[in-house]
């Protein structure tokens, strides 16, 4: 019994064994087989060195197309539209007839003027005759004072009557003269806003506006920050090229003529911190229009070279700009048992993150404000699959 007992213990320590040399066979091929970590394999990429150079380029600023002069035409008198005298949206002439509001009540009114005129003339005339009779028989004690004194009297209220149908006449003729509305300058007048028999009050019905139409201002509106740089280029606006400010319309496309600064505003918006600056454009065949929103581009007269890199470079994360470089790190080797001395340190091309701020953008490529340096040897493809720290190899530079 106690001889069974030992060979079954001896069997279940054999199997023991094979299993465990099996199980560690296994482990082996398994690791074999297992595949390489991704993550530990370096990405391809391309470079770009950070090299200084001049660059032009625009600011972009939205603008508002208006007339540098425009005015709301407004009834000055009460009635009815009788004539319009324009084609809408036609070019008219400082005195050209527009508007005619219904004349015959402020005519009446003219010639009943005209009527009183005539009565405080006629009415002057006697009074100044017996004014002269009585002075005359004064003067020979053959009248009593008071009578040349009611005489005098209704002299001078002949005198003031008269005054007052004149200032009446010119009233009503002004009334008259108002019931037809011509052109105050020269422009384009718009879509009339009433039509004949329209009922019209002074001052508050808007018939139409005129505006006119060349040349054409533009409103943008700038930071505080750039008053010194506009200001520098107003003062100076007699020796710079001719393109610094441009149009770009709605349709994108560039407007063939070129601007400059007509005025800049008074003062600076507290809420807003910004200022008004008006440019005048010719406007050549009539493309520009009041209320049009094109954008203004003003070309960058700073000669200083810039940093300047590809904008596919670029990556955006919270509002922030970062690109990656490429930076060599030593990675030391692993020293030997027999304390030996150890092999040289391998170098190893990594992928380094940097903020960076962004000036403009020039078609595919965008002008770096700060975070890099001359020389810096910047990843522009592969960006996708990197991330701090991650092991890069090199392709061509660009």
């Amino acid at each position: 019994m106690i001889k069974e007992t030992k060979l079954m213990n001896k069997s279940f320590l054999i199997a023991g064994a094979v299993a465990a040399v099996t199980a560690i066979l296994t482990s082996c091929g398994d690791k074999k087989a297992e595949a390489p970590n991704p993550a530990s394999q370096p990405v391809p990429v391309n470079i770009y060195v950070v090299t200084p150079e001049k660059a032009t380029y625009y600011d972009m600023y939205p603008g508002t197309v208006v007339a540098m002069n425009q005015v709301d035409i407004r009834a000055q008198t009460e009635g009815y539209v009788t004539g319009i005298f324009f084609k809408d949206g036609a070019h008219v002439i400082k005195g050209q007839k527009l508007y005619q509001i219904d004349v015959s009540k402020y005519q009446a009114s003219v010639n009943q003027s005209k009527a009183s005129i005539q009565v405080a003339e006629a009415n002057l005339a006697q009074a100044q005759k017996d004014a002269d009779r009585y002075i005359y028989l004064n003067e020979h004690d053959a009248v009593a004072r008071q009578t040349l004194d009611h005489a005098l009297t209704t002299l001078q209220n002949a005198k003031n009557q008269l005054a007052a149908a004149k200032q009446d006449a010119v009233k009503t003729q002004t009334d008259l003269n108002y019931s037809v509305i011509r052109a105050p300058f020269d422009g384009t007048i718009g879509i009339s806003q009433v039509r004949e028999g329209a009922s019209v009050s002074p001052s508050t019905t808007i018939l139409n506006t005129i505006s006119t139409e060349n040349p054409m201002a533009v409103d943008i509106l700038i930071n505080e920050k750039q008053i010194g740089r506009f200001l520098t280029l107003q003062q100076s606006k007699t020796t710079l090229a001719d393109s610094v400010f441009t149009l770009q319309l709605p349709d994108n496309t560039m407007y063939n003529a070129v601007g400059q600064i007509y005025t800049m505003d008074r003062g600076v918006n507290p809420q807003t911190g910004s200022m008004t600056v008006r440019l005048t454009f010719p406007n050549l065949g009539s493309q520009l229009r009041a209320g049009m929103s094109p954008k203004v581009r003003v070309r960058n007269t700073d000669n200083q070279e810039q940093m300047i890199i590809p904008l596919k470079a670029v990556t955006e994360q919270m509002g922030e700009y970062f690109v990656y470089i490429k930076k060599d790190t030593a990675i030391a080797a692993p020293g030997t048992a027999d304390n030996k001395k150890a092999p040289a340190p391998t170098v190893a091309p990594h992928a380094i993150q940097k903020k960076i701020v962004l000036g403009a953008v020039i078609a595919d490529r965008v002008i770096v404000k700060s975070g890099l340096e001359i020389g810096d040897s910047v990843i522009v493809d592969g960006v996708q699959k990197l991330h701090d720290g991650s092991l890069v190899t090199l392709g061509a530079k660009k």
